[in-house]
C-alpha cells in the first residue's frame, strides 16, 4: 500500500491495538475512519508487547494472524507486522518515528492516528505523549452526535485539544501532523474482554468476530484456558 498512498497523497490512517482478539467494532472503526476522513487506507499495527494494559491472552504472532485474516478482504486495509517482530515493548511514539523514517513515509506525508474516545482521554499516560502531535494527526472515533468535548478532558490534554482541534477533516491534508479531529462511527457494544468471556464459557461469538477469526480461534482453542 505504500506506493499507492504516496502517489495518491492522501492521509494514511494508523490503527494500533492489542487485538486480543480483533472484532467487528475494531473493523467498523477503521472503515468509518476511511470513509469519513478521506484516507487513502488504514494500516493496522498490532502491538507486540503492549505496555498500558494486562498481558495479552494470545501471543503476538497469533494476534497478528487474526488481524491478517480479519482484514484480508478489504483493499483499503493493510497490516504492519514490525511491532510484533520487534519483540519489545510497543510505544506509539517510537512506532510513529519508525514510520517517519526515510524508508517509510518520510516527514511530509500525512499520518493519522486513529483512537477511540476512551483511549484519547488517557493520552497523558502514554509514553512521550506530547510528541505524538509532531509525528501524526489524531482522529477520535465517537458516537454519532456525541463528539469529544475538550472541556470534559483532563488538563493539560484539554488545553492541547482546544489548540489543535479542527472541525473539518480537510485539515488532515494541509500538514503532515498536528491536528485533532473527530469522526463518527456506528456504536457497537463489543469488547475483547466480553468476547474472551464468551469463548471461555464455550458460547457463540458469531456476529461479534469475522468468521475467519472464529475459525482460527476454534482451530487453536484460544481463550479456552480461561474457563
Amino acid at each position: 500500500m505504500n506506493p499507492l498512498n504516496l502517489r495518491e497523497n492522501k492521509p494514511l490512517g494508523l490503527f494500533g491495538g492489542t487485538f486480543d482478539p480483533v472484532h467487528f467494532a475494531h473493523l467498523r472503526l477503521a472503515e468509518a475512519a476511511w470513509c469519513e476522513l478521506g484516507l487513502s487506507g488504514v494500516r493496522w499495527i498490532p502491538a507486540g508487547c503492549p505496555v498500558l494494559r494486562d498481558a495479552p491472552r494470545v501471543d503476538a504472532r497469533r494476534r497478528l494472524e487474526m488481524v491478517r485474516r480479519a482484514i484480508a478482504d478489504n483493499p483499503h486495509f493493510e497490516l504492519d507486522a514490525a511491532e510484533v517482530e520487534a519483540s519489545q515493548p510497543s510505544y506509539t511514539v517510537p512506532t510513529l518515528e519508525r514510520l517517519r523514517s526515510a524508508g517509510q513515509f518520510g516527514e511530509k506525508h500525512s499520518l493519522v492516528l486513529l483512537v477511540g474516545a476512551d483511549a484519547f482521554s488517557s493520552l497523558p499516560a502514554w509514553y512521550r505523549w506530547e510528541s505524538l502531535f509532531d509525528l501524526a494527526h489524531i482522529a477520535i472515533a465517537h458516537r454519532p452526535g456525541c463528539p469529544v468535548d475538550p472541556e470534559t478532558l483532563p488538563e493539560p490534554l484539554s488545553k492541547i485539544c482546544r489548540q489543535r482541534f479542527s472541525a473539518a477533516s480537510e485539515a488532515l491534508s494541509l500538514a503532515p501532523a498536528g491536528s485533532i479531529v473527530n469522526f463518527p462511527m456506528t456504536p457497537l457494544d463489543i469488547s475483547a474482554t466480553r468476547v474472551r468471556q464468551l469463548l471461555a464459557a464455550g458460547l457463540s461469538t458469531r456476529y461479534l468476530l469475522p468468521d475467519p477469526v472464529i475459525a482460527y480461534i476454534e482451530e487453536h482453542r484460544f481463550y479456552c484456558q480461561e474457563r
